[in-house]
């Protein structure tokens, strides 16, 4: 059986700037006075990631904010190149990662719909067929038709949810997106993803809440400091009682 995704020794880079002269008096000062002088930094933000998920499985992806995580999903939705390495995803990927993602601010909420999901390789019939329950899914149908700059963040998320749910993904990578509207709405969005993992669909999900994680992965990996620092079974976390230590 051919795997959901194949991540090999991967590895990720930034180049931090401290001190960046943006004006022609800055960069002056800084002749002058070596404190003010641009520094250049490298941040490594993944080290030697390897790891294999297969079809239908569903992973939470622990670890402290910093450790790597949403940068690791960046790169496995092919928003990010890794520095090295290499990532192999079988199946159309969707990402709930950032805010924005595949969306257009001056356009409406319906015009996103068809935009989004032209992202994931569909035509404008088949976005058609799956547009009501998209809508209605989202509960925005009152405000389809303003433009997204308009929406608060969390009708945003809403709608970028509602979309990827709805165009059968065979992966879906989500980071803290479990966490849009009420509580009713996060119910809605927790039983869409029981559904979806029951027809086989592979999830990495990032999240902070152990009911989640609980609820959705059968494993886990932990990143610290941008190594993989364990992978196991969830079960084990339970068992050894260090659930929430793990999600802080």
């Amino acid at each position: 059986m051919t795997a959901a995704v194949m991540v090999d020794h991967l590895y990720k880079d930034f180049t931090l700037r401290h001190n960046r002269a943006f004006g022609i008096k800055t960069r002056f000062l800084s002749v002058f006075h070596p404190g003010k002088r641009e520094r250049r930094e490298q941040f490594h933000a993944l080290r030697d990631i390897t790891f294999t998920v297969e079809r239908g499985e569903a992973i939470g992806l622990l670890g402290p904010n910093g450790s790597g995580k949403s940068t690791l999903l960046q790169i496995i939705a092919g928003i990010l190149p890794p520095t090295r390495g290499k990532v192999i995803t079988n199946g159309r990927v969707a990402p709930l990662i950032q805010l924005g993602v595949g969306f257009n601010p001056e356009l409406t909420g319906l015009e996103n719909i068809y935009l989004n999901a032209s992202l994931y390789g569909f035509r404008n019939k088949e976005v058609k067929r799956r547009l009501d329950d998209i809508i209605a899914f989202s509960e925005l149908a009152h405000f389809i038709d303003t433009p997204l700059k308009h929406y608060s963040s969390g009708m945003q998320m809403r709608l970028g949810f509602s979309v990827a749910v709805h165009l059968d993904p065979d992966i879906l990578l989500a980071d803290e997106i479990l966490a849009v509207g009420d509580k009713a709405f996060q119910d809605k969005c927790h039983k869409k993803i029981a559904e979806l993992r029951s027809r086989g669909m592979t999830l990495i999900l990032v999240s902070h809440s152990p009911d989640q994680v609980q609820t959705f992965c059968d494993q886990f990996m932990r990143l610290e400091n941008g190594y993989l620092a364990d992978v196991g079974q969830y079960k084990r976390i339970r068992d050894e009682r260090v659930g929430i230590p793990l999600l802080r």
